[in-house]
């Protein structure tokens, strides 16, 4: 049997720690708890649990503080969870039963990360696959007859445990506020974070949140170092950011951008509501309809779907024909995102 660390970063969990750590704990081997800054009664929660607990102090900087926390375990695998998981009793019983069957040479395990779109800021799928449990300390091995080399890719095996996502509140502030800074530091998100950071506006931002975010991505339409979907995604948040102040020459720059690059459910709901908001139905209704059945989403899935429907049925409501909207009123409440996904 395999043993386990649990390792955790918290600040201010007081009300939901405890429903975590009872869901789990008796599955760990070893419990460390990282607190960044709390003022609240997380620690002394925390201590019921483990004597590990350490201050950390808050840079913000989410793997610095994750890095110090693995670095305080001891046990052959970690396992990393935030305060907002819960595992029910078939899933522990499940992790019960890895721990005993794991084989040695798995580097990770993933599991299944649920209910992701309550409270969501950046989802599109309710349930995905991520990396859970990793290998502490890894054998690196010699590969291949002739041209050997060292063996580097981990070795990944997806559970089928699910962990239950049940979030407080929605944490779209605090993630845009992240963004804000470090860009205003002079740090340029790579490929991955340009994507989450433009997910999170369209999924869950304000008008003030494209506000702020409107200079950086308007750059990054301009970064010859961005690739095509990077470029695309860039041009979809500068578009909505324009179209949101009234700035509507730079709202069709960036929209044919999108357009030229092969478009997508985003740019076709964002001119969908440009020409409703200026009551031209016809068009709008063309824009909302490639949105809903001509192309894909890039950002947010209900762009493609209940967006895009809503915006018919106001469109044909406007234009007296309540039978059509109606119907698109239905298909819009009846419609629902992929539950699953692989993997990110």
């Amino acid at each position: 049997m395999i043993t386990v660390s649990l390792c955790m970063i918290v600040k201010n969990e007081e009300k939901v720690l405890a429903r975590c750590l009872d869901s789990i704990a008796d599955l760990m081997d070893e419990i460390i708890i990282v607190d960044t800054g709390s003022d609240d009664a997380t620690k002394e929660i925390a201590s019921r649990y483990t004597e590990h607990i350490y201050d950390f102090t808050w840079t913000g900087d989410f793997a610095a503080a994750r890095n110090f926390a693995f670095s305080r375990a001891n046990m052959e695998y970690i396992y990393s969870a935030d305060a907002d998981e819960v595992l029910d009793d078939g899933n522990r019983e499940a992790f019960r039963l890895l721990k005993e069957t794991l084989l040695p040479q798995i580097d990770i395990v993933q599991m299944y990360y649920a209910n992701q779109l309550q409270n969501g800021t950046i989802y599109n799928y309710d349930r995905e696959l991520r990396p859970k449990l990793f290998k502490r300390l890894r054998t690196f091995r010699w590969q291949g007859r002739i041209h050997e080399q060292v063996g580097l890719k981990p070795v990944i095996f997806d559970s089928d445990i699910e962990i239950r996502h049940m979030p407080e509140k929605n944490h779209k502030d605090r993630d845009i506020a992240a963004f804000v800074r470090m860009v205003a530091e002079g740090i340029r998100p790579d490929k991955r974070l340009h994507n989450i950071y433009a997910k999170e506006l369209f999924i869950s931002g304000e008008d003030k949140d494209f506000a702020a975010s409107r200079e950086f991505f308007r750059q990054s339409c301009q970064d010859t170092d961005r690739s095509g979907d990077e470029i695309r995604e860039a041009a979809c948040v500068a578009a909505r950011a324009a179209r949101l102040c009234g700035d509507i020459e730079d709202f069709f720059k960036y929209a044919v951008k999108v357009i030229a690059c092969g478009g997508c459910s985003e740019i076709c709901c964002e001119l969908g509501e440009y020409y409703r908001q200026r009551q031209d139905l016809d068009e709008a209704i063309v824009w909302f309809y490639n949105a809903a059945y001509e192309t894909e989403c890039i950002l947010n899935v209900r762009c493609g779907g209940e967006i895009a429907l809503h915006g018919l049925a106001e469109c044909y409501r406007a234009a007296g024909n309540e039978a059509q909207a109606g119907e698109y009123e239905r298909l819009a409440g009846e419609w629902k995102p992929e539950q699953d996904v692989s993997g990110q």
